[in-house]
């Protein structure tokens, strides 16, 4: 069937769809009802377990020596490769471990670790025990450490002594020690793992070494959960001062993910997948841990980044060397190899690519971006759209479905079981090319939030501005042939002299201006207009020292857009401040802009950026 009549299936019976759809998984006891809308829980008289779908399952059904689980790490030099047999075997004895120091079902734990395996078997081992996990990025601060241990109270923190970012070794358990120290909740125990490129000094019986307890576990059998029990818990990436907790149920993710790898992004089972992101991201979690494993695929565990370990080519040369066939990163990443290597010699150094498509998502994915890649790869280049609230995706190009009309600037049109409307400030509809409100109707489909982590009124907070809807807090408009374009945060919807601008649309203009090879735009306060745009870009490796780019810029936009639209400034930096997951501090340019101290990073990389930043400003580049 095609992508019109199986979207027309989800929403016009999406108890049928997703009852369907939920065959695909093992369970221990299959639901009878898909739906419960007094409760808004799918599948509630559902049980299973996730790590026993994601993992057990694929050995017993004879498929223990494909790959499961490869590591590579540049940065370190090391790769390996685990079968589902062997990756079964990591994550039973390490849910042994984590059970003998005290977790049970329903307990939380927090894994705070780099991007190597004993993340992704404890991830895996929770789960196997019913214990919900909070995946915090390693190498957060300790005040944003401290933040999450006292919002989910865990048992335990499962760590690393260090982790590795491009040169620099950084050392994780100082981290740790001040936040325990700064949080009100202490957990029993951290179990770490000793890294050979910095091991840490443990002071029992507080610190556990990983090797220690896990050569004297036993192996744990699957525990099987209600479908509405939680999976995790994953703060949000922090573009706020406070963290907020997305619980994942386990019954309706599971279902979701399964379906969406065919679907979505057309992968089959025994083939390589790597999404190229961080397992402290949504992206890691759904589609670096879960999802691919689900599905019986390879998955690639990568702890490196795109340019710098060693260079601009590493993806393309493990895309080569273990045969993937579908790659998914942030734009950020392309963006960086782009101005590393332009002209994609490094690229066309690799033979042999046997990758079917490229996904994109994260942030805005400007169309010269995209279509640079494209052009390069000479593959689908598919944008697409979710948030770590909905977990898996829900404006796509359905690759799966036989779907190939993209459109550059549009991240696709509504992935089946998604219901969108755009919305003016008083919840009316507005017609199709207006910029408002974008938003989701009710209810939201398998694998997306059902709750925050004690905050129910935050969670209801979600649905109050448009009753019967999700607000996504994104500005989007939609064509007439049902492509979705999203135009950016709501709040990056300025006023500039009593004109509505999106930032997003500046943005893209700006992009696409030659040695522009990042920006980022922002409203800053003004006296007269009361807002107005203010620019941030990064320059390609190719232009010149000093170059003043500024006129440039600003004759683009004003001759695309208005000279309404004509920035304020526009300031060359070397770097714009991210969160980890890729995106845009965009809170922190607006207080530069507005001659405000920004919040304190999360991490130490962070700090450096922001420092360089201030410095430039006001100075135009």
């Amino acid at each position: 069937m095609d992508y019109q009549t199986i979207y027309r299936r989800s929403v016009e019976d999406p108890s049928a769809f997703w009852m369907e759809a939920a065959r695909s998984l093992d369970w221990d006891d299959f639901p009878e009802t898909a739906y419960a809308p007094e409760t808004d829980i799918w599948f509630p008289d559902g049980r299973l377990n996730l790590c026993r779908n994601a993992v057990d399952r694929h050995v017993s059904e004879g498929h223990g020596d494909r790959p499961a689980l490869i590591y590579e790490s540049p940065v370190t030099g090391r790769s390996e490769t685990y079968s589902f047999a062997e990756l079964r075997d990591q994550v039973a004895q390490t849910a042994g471990m984590i059970a003998a120091a005290g977790a049970a079902r329903g307990d939380r734990v927090i894994i705070y670790m780099p991007m190597i395996p004993e993340a992704v078997f404890a991830m895996l081992a929770c789960a196997r025990l019913g214990v919900v996990h909070s995946v915090v990025f390693g190498g957060f601060s300790a005040p944003e450490l401290a933040k999450r241990i006292d919002d989910c109270e865990p048992v335990l923190l499962l760590s690393a002594s260090c982790g590795v970012e491009g040169s620099r070794v950084i050392a994780y358990k100082p981290m740790i020690d001040e936040a325990v120290a700064r949080a009100r909740s202490k957990p029993r125990h951290a179990i770490i793992v000793q890294r050979p490129e910095l091991p840490a000094d443990l002071t029992p019986p507080f610190d556990l070494s990983w090797e220690e307890q896990f050569d004297g576990a036993a192996p744990a059998d699957c525990v099987p959960v209600r479908a509405q029990d939680p999976l995790y818990i994953l703060y949000t990436s922090g573009t706020t001062g406070k963290p907020k907790g997305v619980v994942r149920d386990t019954g309706g993710y599971g279902v979701a993910l399964q379906w969406s790898m065919g679907n979505i992004y057309g992968a089959r089972p025994g083939e390589a997948f790597w999404a190229a992101s961080d397992i402290g991201w949504v992206v890691g979690h759904s589609y670096i841990v879960y999802g691919p494993l689900l599905n019986g695929n390879a998955t690639i565990l990568f702890e490196g980044k795109p340019v710098g370990t060693p260079d601009a080519g590493i993806f393309w040369r493990i895309v080569e060397r273990h045969a993937v066939r579908t790659l998914f990163t942030a734009p950020t990443a392309i963006r960086a190899i782009r101005a590393s290597d332009p002209d994609a010699k490094l690229l066309d150094a690799v033979d042999g690519l046997q990758l079917r498509a490229l996904f994109l998502a994260g942030e805005r994915a400007d169309p010269d971006t995209l279509e640079w890649i494209a052009a390069k790869l000479d593959r689908p280049v598919i944008d697409h759209w979710w948030q770590t609230e909905l977990g898996w995706p829900a404006i796509a190009t359905c690759l799966g479905l036989g779907e190939g009309d993209m459109l550059a600037g549009s991240a696709g049109r509504a992935v089946p079981g998604y219901g969108f409307a755009v919305l003016d400030d008083d919840g009316a509809p507005v017609p199709n090319g207006e910029v408002a409100n974008l938003t989701i109707e009710r209810p939201l489909p398998p694998g997306c939030f059902r709750a925050l982590w004690k905050n129910e009124a935050g969670y209801a907070a979600c649905f109050g501005d448009f009753p019967g809807h999700y607000a996504t807090g994104d500005a989007g408009k939609c064509d007439p042939d049902g492509h979705i374009h999203v135009m950016g945060r709501t709040d990056d919807i300025i006023n500039v002299a009593g004109h509505r601008l999106s930032t997003g649309q500046i943005e893209e203009v700006v992009a696409a201006c030659e040695q522009v090879v990042e920006c980022a735009v922002v409203g800053g306060r003004d006296a007269v207009k009361g807002t107005i745009p203010i620019v941030f870009y990064v320059s390609g490796a190719e232009a010149a020292e000093g170059q003043d780019y500024g006129w440039m810029i600003s004759q683009a936009v004003r001759g695309a857009i208005s000279p309404i639209a004509a920035p304020k400034a526009c300031v060359r930096v070397e770097k714009l401040p991210k969160t980890r997951s890729g995106k845009i501090l965009r809170n922190v340019l607006r207080a530069i802009a507005d001659g405000e101290t920004p919040r304190p990073p999360e991490t130490i990389e962070d700090i450096a950026v922001i420092d360089d930043i201030i410095a430039a400003w006001p100075r135009k580049a």
